[in-house]
């Protein structure tokens, strides 16, 4: 397996981890997701399917191996968006920076004040867990960017 394929592997493996280790928390854990953790689930999609997909289909020979570099550039990118958003959303939690005013603060419910005791609203300015005092999104932020640069100076060596 060339190096671009491996690196593929890693961005797509690493983003579908993180991915499924959110819906874990949040299935078995009771965590619900706030805005701003949906956003960090959609590279890592995006991330885990190019990654994955794009190596499964070159091993299958669907897909030149010329594309191999694209796939891994791809798949890279998608996990460093991730952690992007994973740095934003925790200094929002810390109160670094302003969050969207949608999901900061008091937040909107929909309809009378009678409804609004079906709804929860989800804060995106409150850590609802953390580990040696980083939440959930400051860990995909460390996981992600470390797997990206991992994988960008991976592509860079030479074979």
């Amino acid at each position: 397996m060339s190096q671009n394929l491996r690196v593929g592997v890693l961005a797509g493996g690493v983003s579908l981890c993180l991915l499924l280790g959110a819906l874990v928390f949040q299935y078995w854990g009771g965590l619900a997701p706030c805005e701003m953790c949906v956003w960090q689930r959609w590279p890592h999609g995006f991330a885990a399917t190019v990654g994955l997909g794009g190596v499964g289909l070159i091993g299958l020979g669907s897909l030149s191996h010329r594309a191999g570099k694209a796939v891994a550039v791809l798949a890279l990118l998608g996990l460093a968006v991730s952690g992007g958003i994973g740095v934003y959303h925790a200094g929002v939690e810390w109160m670094w920076w302003p969050g969207p005013a949608y999901c900061t603060g008091a937040g909107y419910v929909p309809g009378s004040a009678a409804d609004a005791s079906s709804f929860r609203i989800v804060r995106c300015d409150v850590a609802q867990w953390r580990l040696f005092g980083l939440s959930l999104a400051g860990y995909n932020a460390l996981i992600s960017l470390a797997a990206a640069g991992t994988g960008f100076f991976l592509l860079q060596r030479k074979a």
